[in-house]
């Protein structure tokens, strides 16, 4: 399978859909790549992703 580059907002809608409301729109638009693709990508992955998103955000707000 290919690298595939999604937006977070669907891994958030894929897995964990009640999340939705606590993310800016800014952080639903963060790009994210898989390199094998939304379709195989494993809940734990998923959370990992959305974590380290969060983290990525907030370093990038405190540089501002």
């Amino acid at each position: 399978m290919e690298m595939e580059t999604v937006k977070l907002s669907e891994i958030v809608m894929k897995w964990f859909p009640d999340m939705l409301p606590f993310f800016r729109q800014n952080e639903l638009n963060f790009k994210i790549v898989l390199r094998d693709g939304l379709s195989i990508l494993e809940e734990d992955d998923a959370m990992e992703i959305i974590q380290y998103s969060i983290c990525e955000n907030q370093n990038q707000a405190l540089l501002h």
